[in-house]
């Protein structure tokens, strides 16, 4: 394909011509489409609908120890939980991982809100400071950027490289400013990017030697058994276990779910840290609950028994996503591959594909979408205060939407990404 940079300003005005008949008849369609959020599709949930039978009114809800799932108690999980959490975050120790309820993204919550009001171990609750910031990786997941932004911490973006965040500049920020108390990670088929950490970004996270005694990595493994390739896999050192080796035992804080393992909304949660990371949790939780959902945590143990369960569980998912990511893929190279005005990540797990317009043109293609009837995820909310600073990012959630609905939302995404990027030229020929 002949790059349309290499266009004359005559050929762009045909080309834009063309498109914009296109783009009318595209919206003349009436398509309605909500891509915004990495869902999985209702293929998915229906292959895990016996989770509910597991338990019935004739059921044992007695765990290995003899704990009656039915009553109070067990504030941070019952063991074989945390052993099945354990296992699929990849941590050594079950002793390290509290279960909580259904949804990482509360335990995240929770745990800032902890230390904005009574600090870490022993250290000045954040919100008795002047000044508190975080690291966020770019483009990231706007759910962490909310967190911090609700809480009124400061937030610093760092550039996202293939092989996890530019640890030099993490390095540089955190070892001299100890107003800087944590850095946002999604270490394994990050969100958007679909990038997985490298060895030695996660070892040289293990090695920081902060400025703030109080400074924590949060460590968002959302993604860490949701592999799209069985003989294509990203591997992730244990960051639990680096800290440890490192001299660094309380230096991260590390959550995971069920979320997309069995559904969203009613999986089970968990946190991975220190002894005394997590000892400082517990005295929050004897107070803010009589105990989480046994029954549901009794549920996902006997369903999917271990490890292995996960992962075979894990195939069926990968059976159903793989054929869309690899569709979307195809299509942008068919259509965008050599055309010179963007270019995206080919992610081997995760929920999401991340594209790269040409500057000053995610917003406008990301409208032009929307108003022909396919909403996306904004155009940047992959940034601190959602502001992309050279508007070029754009998140896709292939996961949702049927076959046919991806292939008709793809091929307008495409011509609204042409239609606005000729646009741009023409402007600059101008």
């Amino acid at each position: 394909m002949k790059s349309y940079r290499d266009l004359s300003r005559e050929e762009l005005q045909q080309l834009h011509t063309q498109l914009e008949q296109e783009y009318k008849e595209a919206r003349e369609k009436g398509f309605r489409l909500d891509m915004s959020r990495g869902k999985p599709a209702a293929s998915q949930l229906d292959m895990q609908m016996d989770i509910m039978d597991v338990l019935s009114s004739s059921s044992d809800y007695k765990t290995e120890d003899g704990t009656d799932c039915r009553n109070y108690g067990v504030l941070d999980g019952i063991p074989e939980a945390k052993k099945l959490m354990a296992d699929m975050m990849g941590v050594e120790r079950p002793d390290n991982v509290v279960v909580c309820g259904n949804a990482s993204l509360t335990i995240m919550y929770d745990t800032v809100s902890r230390c904005m009001t009574h600090g870490v171990l022993g250290s000045t609750p954040w919100c008795r400071l002047d000044k508190v910031k975080f690291l966020c990786p770019a483009p990231g997941y706007d759910r962490h950027f909310a967190i911090t932004q609700h809480f009124g911490i400061e937030m610093i973006t760092v550039p996202m490289t293939p092989e996890g965040p530019d640890m030099d500049a993490v390095e540089r920020l955190v070892s001299s400013d100890q107003s800087i108390k944590g850095i946002w990670c999604v270490p394994k088929y990050s969100n958007p990017q679909g990038y997985t950490y490298s060895d030695r970004t996660v070892k040289r996270f293990a090695a920081l030697k902060p400025a703030a005694k109080d400074f924590r990595i949060f460590w968002d493994n959302a993604y860490v058994i949701h592999h799209l390739y069985e003989e294509d896999q990203a591997e992730l050192l244990d960051i639990v276990g680096e800290c440890e080796k490192a001299g660094n035992p309380d230096l991260v804080f590390e959550f995971s779910s069920t979320s997309k393992v069995s559904f969203p909304g009613g999986g089970i949660a968990a946190m991975a840290a220190s002894k005394a990371n997590l000892d400082e949790m517990r005295k929050s939780l004897t107070i803010q609950t009589i105990g989480p959902d046994k029954l549901n945590q009794l549920r996902h143990v006997r369903y999917f028994k271990n490890l292995e369960g996960l992962n075979r569980h894990m195939r069926r998912h990968a059976q159903i996503m793989r054929p869309k990511f690899e569709a979307v893929l195809r299509v942008l190279e068919e259509e965008l591959g050599g055309a010179g005005i963007a270019q995206w990540t080919e992610p081997k797990g995760g929920y999401f594909i991340s594209f790269e317009a040409m500057e000053g043109c995610a917003k406008k293609i990301v409208d032009k979408c929307r108003e022909a009837g396919v909403v996306l995820t904004g155009a940047g909310a992959t940034f601190p205060y959602g502001m992309d600073p050279q508007d070029t990012n754009i998140r896709l959630a292939p996961t949702l939407p049927s076959p046919e609905e991806l292939a008709a939302a793809t091929d307008l995404f495409v011509l609204c990404v042409k239609l606005v990027s000729t646009e741009a030229l023409l402007e600059e020929k101008a």
